[in-house]
């Protein structure tokens, strides 16, 4: 039986991700954190704005519209905030005008808003620890989607906000920044792709998992069948080379365990690994692994060609 990768990969060289792909990485990773903390920037100009209302620290009590962005400038994050009774949070407060903003002086407005930012700063910084993940992700949607329109196929996707199915829209720019899910049919089968399912077989995330299921038949029964599987699938998005080797012993792990996992059923679903930080050493691995057939699919994900590859690979099985 022919390899799939053969295609488009001929040396462990063709997976090795090149220090242009990193550079591109990290700027597209720099654009979209700036973007997203746009907000957070627009915020504290209008918390500016309003505190500017009060003559010394202690006046800011009594803006009641600011009290929200008073708790978070004294380091109280939105999550603590809702474990706080209104005198713990009160307390915050009056510490943060004590201590830092009297002090101040007539800079305290400036104070505040930098304060403000720093909590702020650190909710950005949270969200932004997936960030490759998710951009990964997305980038995989737009290419899976992108060969079930060429081929035609009446495609269904699940809304990651309110966890529905629904017709993929005819104009669904942006909708892979919402998507968890896609359902189609391939010579009258049905096959659905779920992004980061928890698979009882294997007791762990999987970040990608594909099925011979319809949505409405995906139970916990259905999860449970190791027949139910066509293919998992790890994905990495992370583009810090510093990053990559753990990032791929955690593939690596994981990918090793489904196939151990599911053999006990007398199953042997199709594996495969997408990354976008590949080193040599990792390069050669996987390599290896498609090689002896423990690995039946694998990409860079910095490669247009190769993720169009195994983009048609998976809508293919």
């Amino acid at each position: 039986m022919s390899k799939p990768y053969k295609k488009y990969l001929h040396s462990p060289a063709d997976l090795q991700t090149t220090y242009e792909a990193i550079r591109a990485g990290f700027v597209a990773l720099a654009l979209e954190k700036n973007r997203r903390a746009t907000p957070y920037v627009a915020l504290a100009r209008a918390l500016k704005t309003a505190a500017t209302q009060a003559k010394k620290p202690k006046d800011l009590l009594r803006l009641m519209d600011i009290r929200p962005a008073l708790i978070a400038a004294a380091g109280v994050s939105d999550k603590a905030a809702q474990h706080l009774q209104e005198q713990d949070k009160m307390e915050a407060i009056t510490g943060l005008i004590r201590n830092y903003l009297e002090p101040a002086g007539a800079n305290f407005v400036e104070e505040l808003v930098f304060r403000f930012l720093l909590t702020r700063g650190d909710t950005l910084g949270g969200s932004m620890r997936n960030l490759g993940g998710f951009m990964a992700q997305c980038k995989l949607s737009r290419c899976v989607i992108s060969f079930l329109r060429i081929s035609n196929r009446q495609t269904f996707w699940l809304n990651s906000d309110n966890d529905v199915w629904s017709p993929l829209p005819s104009d669904d720019a942006g909708i892979e920044t919402k998507l968890r899910g896609l359902h189609w049919e391939k010579n009258r089968k049905h096959r659905t792709l779920i992004y980061n399912l928890k698979v009882p077989l294997v007791n762990n995330n999987i970040d990608l998992c594909l099925f011979n299921r319809e949505p409405r038949l995906i139970t916990k029964a259905t999860k449970s069948d190791a027949k139910s599987y066509i293919a998992l699938g790890e994905l990495k998005g992370g583009i810090d080379p510093a990053g990559a080797d753990e990032h791929w012993k955690t593939a690596r792990t994981a990918l090793v365990r489904i196939t151990d996992a599911f053999r006990k059923h007398d199953a042997c679903p199709q594996t495969f690994f997408i990354g976008a930080a590949i080193e040599a050493q990792m390069a050669r691995e996987i390599w290896a692994m498609l090689e002896n057939n423990t690995l039946t699919h694998a990409a860079n994900l910095t490669v247009d060609n190769h993720m169009d590859a195994i983009a048609e690979w998976l809508c293919s099985l």
